[in-house]
C-alpha cells in the first residue's frame, strides 16, 4: 500500500492501490465470511468476486428465495456457494453472529442490510462478539491525487467519542494498516487548529494521545496532533504554517474528532476528489466487511481484501 513517490506527486492512476491491494493476498487463505442478507445483486456479487479472487468463502446467510432469485438475475450460479436459511435480513444478522461464536465464519460482511441492523447483533452483550477493545471503522481511501493510500477513522460507528473511546479507534487503525505492510503509520490527529486551544475539545484530545503514544498505551504509529487536514496532508501547507512534524503531509492515518467529520471528509474524497473507497470495522472478535449500499464491486472486493489481510496477517497478535 505504500508508494515511493515524493509526497507532492499527484501522477498516480486512479485504481492502483486497490490492485496491489488485491494481489498481496495471493498467498493466503480465503477467510470464511458469513454474508448477512446478501439480497440484491450488488452485495451478492460483490461476495461472489470475492469468492473467485480467493478473498473470501462466502455463507450467504438470509431467504434462500431470495438470494436464488437476486442470483439469477446477476447469470451467477449458487452451484459451490454454502446458504443457511434465516427467514429476513434481522435473522440474518443474529445468524451470521452465531456462525462466528460457533467458529464456522472468521469475519462478516454486511449485504442488504441497515448498517445498525448488523451491528445490533454484533454488540449485543450476551450473544455477540464484543472484545475489551471498542469498535470502529476504518475508511481505506485510494485518492487520485495523494501519494499513498489514506485510511480515515471513525467515520461510520462512533458518533461522539471520548478520549478513551479514541485509543482504541487509533490503535484499531494503526493495527489495520501495519497488517498491510506500512511499518510505522504516521497518525495524523485532526482538529480546526493545530495548536491546543482548550475552547477546542478535539485539539486537547489530540495531545492527550500524542502523549498517550509517548507513553506507550498506544504502539506501532507515529502520532502527531492537534493537525488540521491541510496540514495533514500537504507539506506545503504545513511549512507555509511553520509545522515541524514527520507525519504532517505524509499521513497515512486521518483521525477524525467524531464521525460527522470524518463521514463528511470521507465522502467528500470519494465524491468530488474521485477516490475509491473500502471499508472494515475492528475491535469485534473478526473484522466485519462493512461498505455503503451504493458501493460497487471494487469496493467490496478492497473490503473483502482488507478483512483478509488483518485476518490472516495481525489478528492473531491482538490481545
Amino acid at each position: 500500500m505504500e508508494s515511493n513517490a515524493p509526497p507532492e506527486d499527484h501522477a498516480e492512476e486512479l485504481g492502483l492501490r486497490y490492485q496491489e491491494l488485491i494481489g498481496a493476498t495471493q498467498e493466503l487463505e480465503p477467510v470464511r465470511t458469513a454474508v448477512a442478507h446478501p439480497c440484491d445483486t450488488t452485495s451478492l456479487v460483490g461476495a461472489l468476486e470475492a469468492q473467485v479472487k480467493g478473498l473470501i468463502e462466502p455463507i450467504l446467510v438470509g431467504p434462500k428465495a431470495k438470494i436464488a432469485a437476486a442470483a439469477e438475475q446477476a447469470g451467477r450460479s449458487l452451484e459451490r456457494v454454502e446458504i443457511v436459511e434465516a427467514p429476513h435480513s434481522h435473522a440474518a444478522a443474529e445468524k451470521c453472529v452465531e456462525l462466528v461464536r460457533a467458529g464456522r465464519a472468521e469475519a462478516l460482511m454486511k449485504g442488504k442490510l441497515h448498517t445498525d441492523e448488523l451491528m445490533d447483533a454484533v454488540v449485543d452483550s450476551a450473544r455477540g462478539l464484543r472484545t475489551e477493545r471498542r469498535m470502529s471503522h476504518v475508511f481505506a481511501l485510494d485518492v487520485p491525487n495523494y501519494h499513498k493510500a489514506l485510511f480515515i477513522t471513525d467515520a461510520a460507528i462512533n458518533i461522539y467519542p471520548d478520549l478513551d473511546d479514541k485509543l482504541d479507534i487509533v490503535q484499531n487503525a494503526i493495527d489495520l494498516v501495519s497488517a498491510l505492510g506500512v511499518e510505522t503509520p504516521k497518525v495524523a490527529v485532526l482538529s480546526a487548529v493545530e495548536t491546543v486551544y482548550p475552547k477546542i475539545a478535539s485539539t486537547v484530545d489530540a495531545a492527550a494521545l500524542c502523549k498517550m503514544a509517548d507513553r506507550g498505551q498506544i504502539t506501532g504509529g507515529l502520532l502527531d496532533g492537534p493537525l488540521a487536514f491541510d496540514n495533514a496532508i500537504s507539506k506545503k501547507a504545513a511549512k507555509t504554517k511553520g509545522i515541524v512534524s514527520d507525519v504532517a503531509g505524509d499521513a497515512d492515518i486521518l483521525v477524525a474528532p467524531d464521525l460527522e467529520a470524518g463521514n463528511m471528509i470521507a465522502k467528500q474524497l470519494i465524491y468530488l476528489a474521485d477516490a475509491q473507497s473500502a471499508g472494515i470495522v475492528l475491535g469485534a472478535r473478526v473484522p466485519i466487511v462493512l461498505t455503503s449500499r451504493a458501493d460497487g464491486t471494487p469496493s467490496r472486493l478492497a473490503s473483502c481484501a482488507l478483512a483478509q489481510l488483518f485476518s490472516r496477517r495481525q489478528r492473531k497478535a491482538l490481545p
